[in-house]
């Protein structure tokens, strides 16, 4: 029986459905249970797997995108089992910050070296407590929130986020979206994806993996949008993803770094406007002026800011190796 706020008692765990993460692919739901612990908090379980063709998971700290995709398939989760959100309904990401658990000399935020009797392969067992702040509602179902998320392995702290988003039913999303609710429509319009940047520069070990392209004016890339790539554009959507616009904002800091390999440890991000699959979008860095030790990227189109991060970077500790090339998958 689905639970409500007028129904805050602590529940039993429960498995969540697939269709809950907004994932197509079984391999790439992260999630597996959450129970309701108080009236807006919660726990969520994940699995981590040992090798994923995108994620970077042999380094020796947590892979920030993973770490972000866990944090974003919590959203549609908590929505729709614990605020009664049906499915269909559109998620809009408003804001997403987070912080990495600083690691230690003994590598405390790394796998942990496979017992004798666990396969190498096996996955990591996160547990993600969540509560959730400034929840707005329309009848019953939540409309927006505000939702703060501490990761851990076992008792040790991996990191820290805090994400704001709002929920749309189809109808006003339609209405907010114009012709661009269409998916088909936009897609058609679509640009072909350019040249990527160069995949060391960019942090990758794959050009397939790069979101960026190179050009003739120093901090500044175009956005590089591949609507085939089988982990971002896990099925077809009308502009481009939210996760992609992070990759984009920690690949950008990372060409834009010194040191290298470097990890985005922190990131605050601001998202302003819907960024299209028709027109170009630029993706500018520069050093923060509010924080001299971050780098603040900026993705604009048609000249209108439309994403902002700002990002801290760490140099990649000397245990990190990046994944040899095959076991990435097919390019």
């Amino acid at each position: 029986m689905t639970r409500t706020h007028q129904d805050p008692t602590p529940s039993p765990w429960a498995p969540v459905p697939q269709s809950y993460s907004h994932k197509r692919n079984a391999d790439e739901t992260l999630l597996t249970s959450w129970r309701r612990t108080g009236p807006d908090s919660f726990l969520i379980s994940a699995r981590w797997p040992e090798v994923h063709p995108f994620y970077t998971t042999r380094m020796a700290g947590t892979d920030p995108l993973l770490f972000g995709e866990t944090i974003r398939q919590c959203l549609p989760t908590l929505s729709h089992a614990a605020y009664e959100v049906p499915l269909g309904h559109h998620l809009l990401w408003e804001t997403y910050d987070y912080e990495l658990a600083a690691d230690d000399p003994a590598g405390l935020s790394a796998a942990p070296a496979p017992a004798p009797d666990r396969p190498h392969d096996a996955p990591r067992e996160i547990v993600l407590h969540a509560d959730c702040h400034d929840v707005t509602r329309r009848g019953t179902r939540a409309s927006a929130a505000t939702v703060r998320i501490r990761a851990l392995q076992g008792d040790r702290l991996i990191g820290t986020a805090t994400t704001r988003f709002s929920i749309q039913t189809p109808a006003v999303y339609r209405r907010l979206r114009g012709e661009y609710a269409d998916i088909a429509h936009a897609l058609e319009r679509r640009l072909p994806p350019p040249t990527p940047l160069a995949a060391p520069e960019a942090g990758r070990p794959r050009p397939y993996d790069v979101v960026l392209s190179p050009t003739d004016i120093p901090g500044r890339h175009r956005l590089r949008v591949d609507t085939g790539h089988p982990v971002l554009f896990d099925h077809d959507v009308d502009h481009v993803p939210g996760m992609l616009l992070i990759d984009a904002a920690r690949q950008a800091a990372h060409a834009a770094s010194p040191v290298r390999p470097a990890r985005a440890v922190g990131m605050t991000t601001r998202f302003s406007r819907y960024v299209e699959f028709d027109a170009p979008c630029w993706v500018e860095t520069a050093p923060d002026p509010a924080a001299p030790d971050r780098l603040l990227v900026t993705a604009r189109q048609h000249d209108r800011e439309c994403f902002t991060a700002s990002v801290a970077l760490a140099a990649e500790p000397a245990a990190s190796a990046p994944l040899p090339l095959d076991r990435c998958g097919a390019a």
